[in-house]
């Protein structure tokens, strides 16, 4: 089988110079891999002159929506990718974290994106930022996407996985992308690559796809391109100091493999639950993935005084794991995904035995066609002088464990890693955690602290995950991938805006204070979605507070705060006197600015932002400002739902004095008409 790329909306099969790809359990040819002929500057012109406006055009929702389709799609044809994952090595398990672990990242951006972004093309971020004394000048920040296109060159690990979680955060911040899958397992990429083009859900130039050597790639690209790269931080390093990539100060975004650790805390012993744990995820670890994994533990980091009790849970627990063919039910651990990488397993085993002791390694004896490899636990005594171990990675299911005596000792000893992707922590005392991440934290992308109250819902050491960043300083190539919102904006340009408040409010659709304000005959409330303008304010009639208020709140509530129903007391606070109930100034403004008639406002949909900046007293007279500040379409979860949409309020109530006593916004649903 002869794997095809896909440039500028046609498939495309190179006729020489291939590659073969095996299955490294037998040996046996799986596919033919190759590039040449590729066009790939006239794919990146594509993809900006096509892909580019294409994704602009469409608001953050409607990419949301885009990506939400593509991921029930794709979950339902995950069977047809299993098969083809099992010729890679994975196992089920490995697997099923890959191809529906990948799916899941597009079912969060999606989710993610519709909940914290606006229904917009362009995203308002942060506070408003007062530039004069009158409020006619302000700065805003915006985000913008880049008109350029996000080339992802990926791992041989997780040809699924690694794929979506970037394309994810590229499609909402409205960039295009080409995805360049490591040979060893594109394979697999092309299966549910195709499927995503079979879909017909992305538009036009937004995905295009490179099996094979990626050649003069890296000449084409420029300042609005975005380049990510998943591998070895010997080859991100090249990449990074590419002549073209700092010339035009490509975006450039690196994960590499890092030494990574888990360590147990002083306070554990081994009849706790935390002590279980640790062993059972060391052992997971190492053989996931058979240790191919960018995250895997590769250093275990124990107390002096359990190092044996550990070192013997370790390798009971090892030798039962099953190795061998994954399509059998039982098999625990695969190969590795190529049997060129054998090789290099055994020669940095060779390395890490020079100055360690072998405390344990299978004796199972494989094919020499096969690329399997026994697991090999190893014991460092002096992890301070031994520098090897903190250097040299066999990325295989390798772990070498090692000991501490104080909390500063491990600390000291995690950070040796020089930057890692993820450390793991296993303690019951909340303290030692603490002290391990003031200490560690600079020199981690993540660190999951396990205790037994959230062992069991825990995702594990090695599974990132689309809501956090993924990435880490130093050897970990420094980058992030992922991480909820950010790393959307790693494919948009932050603009900072500057000049008068309706301006910048147009600009964004979203009022900010000082913008003009549009008053109308008709109460808001009895306005439709759609007849809502951003901008359009109800300045309400007024209310003077009574004793009688404050009184019958507080039997209504049951709120008997001296404050509100002291006189003696008040007096001696701040407040010196008596003043009312906050929660009864919110219920007043509401009496103030709702309409009592049924109109298209269906329901009150939340609070946010409350502010009380000035007490209220007996006598006082309030007043209530309602603005229309920003509208989002709701989208129907039933057929026969009623059409809707969210609209967020200003809500600032003075007194008269015409100062501010409360400021918050509500949320209301509104009926739309369609």
């Amino acid at each position: 089988m002869k794997l095809r790329s896909y440039a500028k909306g046609e498939w495309y099969e190179s006729q020489g110079d291939f590659q073969k790809l095996y299955n490294p359990v037998n040996s046996e040819e799986v596919a033919l891999v190759s590039s040449e002929g590729l066009d790939i500057k006239s794919m990146l012109e594509y993809a900006r002159k096509v892909g580019s406006p294409n994704l602009r055009n469409m608001t953050f929702h409607e990419r949301g929506r885009m990506l939400k389709s593509l991921a029930q799609y794709l979950m339902s044809r995950k069977d047809e990718f299993y098969p083809w994952s099992f010729k890679t090595g994975a196992t089920k398990i490995d697997s099923w974290v890959d191809i529906e672990g990948g799916i899941s990242t597009l079912f969060t951006y999606a989710s993610k994106s519709r909940r914290e972004l606006p229904d917009e093309k362009i995203w308002i971020e942060g506070a408003m930022e007062p530039l004069s004394k009158n409020g006619t000048f302000i700065g805003q920040h915006v985000c913008v996407p880049l008109q350029g296109v996000a080339v992802h060159i990926n791992a041989y690990n997780f040809p699924v996985w690694g794929m979506l979680e970037k394309l994810a955060p590229t499609f909402i911040g409205g960039m295009p992308a080409v995805v360049k899958p490591s040979p060893t397992s594109a394979f697999l990429a092309e299966k549910v690559f195709a499927a995503i083009i079979e879909s017909k859900i992305l538009p036009d130039g937004a995905l295009q796809l490179i099996c094979g050597e990626p050649y003069d790639l890296l000449d084409h690209l420029d300042s609005q391109d975005v380049l990510t790269f998943t591998g070895s931080a010997e080859t991100g390093k090249k990449l990074k100091s590419h002549p073209n990539l700092i010339k035009n100060s490509v975006r450039f975004n690196m994960e590499a493999d890092s030494i990574n650790c888990s360590i147990l805390g002083a306070d554990v012993t081994k009849e706790m639950h935390e002590f279980k744990l640790f062993v059972k995820e060391v052992v997971s670890e190492m053989t996931g993935k058979a240790g191919q994994k960018c995250t895997a533990i590769r250093r275990t980091i124990v107390p002096k005084n359990l190092i044996n009790e550990v070192t013997e849970a370790i390798k009971e627990r090892l030798a039962k794991i099953k190795i061998g063919d994954p399509l059998n039910e039982d098999t625990r651990m695969g190969p590795l995904a190529d049997k060129r990488y054998l090789q290099l397993v055994n020669e940095k085993i060779k390395l890490l035995k020079e100055s360690m002791e072998v405390v344990y390694e299978g004796s199972e004896k494989y094919d020499e066609s096969s690329a399997f490899v026994n697991p090999v636990l190893l014991k460092c005594d002096n992890p301070f002088e031994n520098k090897i171990v903190h250097e040299i990675e066999a990325f295989g299911p390798v772990n070498s464990i090692m000991p501490y005596e104080t909390i500063d000792d491990a600390v000291k000893i995690a950070n040796m890693g020089q930057g890692s992707l993820v450390a793991s922590v296993f303690t019951a005392d909340n303290n030692f955690a603490k002290e391990f991440v003031l200490g560690a934290g600079s020199y981690h992308g993540r660190i999951m602290i396990i205790n037994k109250d959230c062992a069991k819902e825990s995702t594990g050491h090695g599974s990132p995950m689309p809501h956090l960043t993924h990435g880490g300083p130093g050897r970990a190539g420094g980058g992030e991938e992922m991480g909820g919102m950010r790393g959307i904006l790693k494919y948009m340009q932050r603009v900072a805006l500057q000049g008068h408040p309706t301006t910048i409010s147009k600009i964004g659709n979203k009022y900010l204070k000082g913008a003009e304000q549009l008053i109308d005959k008709i109460h808001p409330f009895q306005k439709y979605f759609e007849e809502l303008e951003i901008g359009e304010t109800l300045i309400t009639h007024r209310r003077t507070v009574t004793e009688a208020d404050i009184i019958n709140f507080a039997g209504i509530s049951g709120d008997f705060f001296y404050a509100h129903m002291d006189e003696v007391a008040a007096r001696e606070s701040m407040f010196e006197k008596r003043v009312a109930h906050g929660y009864f100034v919110l219920s007043a403004a509401a009496g103030l600015f709702v309409h009592p008639a049924k109109g298209p406002v269906l329901a009150n949909y939340g609070l946010e932002n409350l502010r009380f900046t000035k007490p209220v007293y007996i006598g006082d007279t309030i007043q209530a400002k309602l603005i229309c500040m920003k509208k989002t379409l709701k989208e129907k979860r039933e057929e026969t739902d009623i059409p809707q949409g969210v609209v967020e309020w200003n809500v600032e109530v003075i007194n008269q004095e015409n100062e501010l006593v409360a400021v918050y916004t509500i949320l209301t649903l509104v009926e739309r008409k369609q």
